[in-house]
């Protein structure tokens, strides 16, 4: 091994573009697609989810990349890419990966589907029953709202919403008023579902017919255009900069300045144009002089322009055996919320894991603070919430019911600024004290704070989190959730809550870490400590799992415990910026991602401590945003037994074999197979079957 003195862990050699990285992850979602180990149509709903993730990646990151190159702002990452670097990768890697999409789509999951009597039908095999009814559906639903849009000189090139779905169309003749321009626009309804299941009475027994929205409006363009002959008609789709700018130093009211930047999210700046593969060259010319795009911004699509939207479809196909088995969430089972939820926590610390745990503990806790009359006053964080929450319905209960109700709502939680806006209106409106975090640092610890007052004392619930206070993501999501009494922890959550709501120094906390303040130095510590221990010549194990890793001090100190000999494990479900395998310096740090039927959101961090180990739940990613310029918090489980049920379900992961993906040294992943005498092991199966009531079968 080389001398570790002689290594420059500065070196951009040893790190992945965070970037890239990100690409990687949504790569390994798009291959669930073609995973015949998940029912068909949750494969139907991984292809979905890459569409998604793949438009806030340019709506967000390639913005942010582009918006770099436009003001001269071309410093490179710690890998050494410069924006312009990343971005020709980035273009490559999605030219590649889109069309294989198409291809997956095409070619593996329609005839699939219509093997299980599952039809998305081309216009050429309606029925004469269908065409009837869909003409009727045309004549009365989508007619009425079409603005179609010739272009002249007196009709400029219309402003087009982000995502939405359009068509251009080639025409020939002359209109009403002897105009001859050749060309126009037809933005789709985009209060009309993409994709409409046909009624049963239509379609024989048992089988479940579809057409898209973009068939119907193709088969009857004509009728758009009365004495015009339509040449072509072409779908297509504009990405834009989705990300809003506030500047904070000039923003005296950040709700204000919020509700102004939503509309303009809408209209930002062109990231990529999509269009139909069989779209004329010179029409796809136009168009991307229209959007000031290139080449490069061009993705030439075999179906359907936004695939996102195709999730629609799978709650409309009653086909149980093609979905994962349903499951009841568990509860422990040496913990009683039969009684007093208070009550079970002064007994012990309780610690769920969702989505195999039930969130409703959590709900109910709340539920039951808003009626006792013992307490008086409750604090919470909201950062993602939903529009229906029985969270905030049991906030503004408890506020109408006379209690002290304070909560930090962070607005700028990206793509829900709106749905957070019209929440805090809602409390504020039941009498809760509202409050937006600290201006240049989004809030994103996931606590609540109870005091109640017991005899002739006050008494301090906390419930804290690795995720959101969302009903439906605790289902799809992996998270912990910890409520406890103890005193230390609870006055460390008062004293966040004091620096979120109030102003002055920052406090001091006996068992919390706390970022901006002491969490990114106290993780830099407990590694080098695990470092001291391995050149001692004692055993030292890091395990990390989190859903990123690009922060540079971070990766240098687990590089740096790894030439000490440190086994790391890290479980990084998307991007990581640190290399593994390299000789000399990264051999001892295995990087796995597991993707599954569950959304891998826990954050846990666990340290040997020479025997004396030491585990801890956080609300950060092992990232810069995470660590340096967001409110986060993470906590220690301490109880002996929660800590050894979280090390065995932390282990599990490590254990994988069947739904894992091994990092590379070149920044690839290559999938985990169990060998011919290995027993197949899935976490996410293992965590059913461990955790939750009933599981049918425990496919994850």
């Amino acid at each position: 091994m080389a001398d570790s003195q002689d290594i420059d862990l500065n070196s951009s050699e040893f790190y992945i573009n965070r970037e890239l990285s990100h690409l990687q992850f949504n790569i390994r979602v798009l291959e669930q697609a073609l995973d015949d180990t998940h029912p068909l149509l949750d494969r139907l709903f991984f292809l979905c989810i890459f569409s998604k993730n793949l438009d806030e990646f340019f709506e967000v990151r390639v913005a942010d990349l582009v918006h770099q190159l436009t003001f001269n702002r071309e410093l490179a990452g710690i890998d050494g890419l410069h924006p312009a670097q990343v971005l020709d990768e980035i273009y490559a890697m999605c030219s590649t990966t889109v069309a294989r999409q198409y291809e997956i789509l095409n070619d593996t999951l329609l005839p699939q589907l219509k093997d299980q009597n599952i039809h998305f039908l081309r216009r050429a095999e309606w029925t004469d029953e269908q065409r009837l009814w869909i003409r009727d559906y045309f004549d009365d639903n989508v007619q009425p709202l079409i603005s179609p849009i010739g272009l002249d000189p007196s009709h400029p090139f219309p402003r087009l919403v982000n995502k939405s779905l359009n068509f251009i169309v080639a025409l020939d003749g002359k209109d009403a008023f002897g105009r001859q321009t050749g060309l126009a626009i037809i933005p789709a309804p985009r209060s009309l579902p993409r994709t409409l299941r046909l009624p049963d009475e239509l379609v024989p027994e048992g089988e479940d017919h579809f057409v898209f929205l973009s068939s119907i409006i193709h088969e009857y363009a004509d009728e758009l255009f009365p004495g015009m002959t339509v040449k072509g008609c072409y779908q297509f789709r504009v990405t834009r900069n989705a990300d809003l700018d506030i500047d904070h130093e000039e923003t005296s009211d950040l709700a204000s300045a919020l509700e102004d930047e939503l509309h303009s999210r809408n209209f930002g700046e062109e990231m990529r144009l999509e269009v139909a593969d069989n779209c004329p060259d010179e029409l796809i010319t136009f168009l991307l002089r229209q959007f000031n795009l290139d080449e490069s911004d061009l993705f030439k699509v075999n179906g359907p322009v936004n695939l996102g939207r195709l999730i629609e479809v799978i709650d409309q196909i009653n086909r149980p055996d093609l979905r994962y088995p349903p499951y009841t969430p568990g509860l422990p089972k040496n913990v009683n919320f039969k009684k007093s939820i208070f009550e079970s926590i002064r007994a012990k610390d309780t610690l769920l894991m969702h989505p195999f745990e039930s969130f409703t503990p959590v709900v109910d806790l709340l539920r039951e603070a808003a009626k006792d009359p013992g307490v008086k006053a409750i604090k919470q964080t909201l950062y993602r919430t939903g529009a229906k929450s029985e969270i905030v319905n049991a906030l503004v209960d408890a506020a109408r019911n006379g209690k002290e109700v304070t909560v930090v709502i962070e607005l700028r939680a990206r793509f829900d600024e709106e749905e957070n806006l019209y929440l805090a209106n809602r409390l504020q409106e039941a009498g809760a004290v509202v409050v937006y975090g600290v201006v240049g640092y989004k809030t994103h610890a996931k606590v609540m704070l109870i005091v109640r007052k017991e005899g002739n004392q006050y008494r301090r619930y906390v419930h804290l989190g690795t995720g959101n206070y969302h009903a439906g993501n605790a289902r799809a999501y992996t998270d912990y959730s910890f409520m406890t009494c103890d005193d230390s922890i609870c006055e460390d959550i008062h004293k966040v809550f004091q620096q979120l709501t109030g102003m002055g120094e920052v406090m001091r906390v006996k068992k919390l870490f706390h970022a901006p303040f002491t969490l990114h130095k106290r993780l830099i510590q407990l590694i080098d400590r695990e470092r001291e221990q391995a050149e001692a010549g004692n055993k030292a194990l890091i395990r990390l799992k989190a859903n990123g890793l690009t922060e540079p001090k971070l990766i240098r100190a687990l590089y740096r415990a790894s030439q000490a000999g440190v086994r790391i494990e890290l479980v990084i479900r998307g991007m990581c910026s640190l290399r593994p395998g390299i000789p000399g310096v990264s051999e001892n740090i295995e990087v796995r991602s597991i993707i599954g039927r569950f959304l891998e959101h826990t954050r846990v961090y666990y340290f040997l401590n020479g025997g004396n180990d030491e585990i801890y739940a956080a609300s950060a990613d092992l990232m810069e945003r995470n660590l340096l310029r967001r409110v986060e918090t993470a906590f220690p489980i301490e109880a002996n037994k929660l800590k050894e049920r979280m090390k065995a379900e932390l282990e599990i992961y490590t254990k994988d074999n069947t739904q894992a993906w091994i990092l590379q040294t070149d920044g690839s992943y290559v999938r985990v197979q169990p060998g011919p005498e290995d027993e197949p092991i899935s976490a996410q199966s293992w965590l059913l079957d461990n955790l939750a009531a009933s599981t049918g079968t425990s496919q994850a």
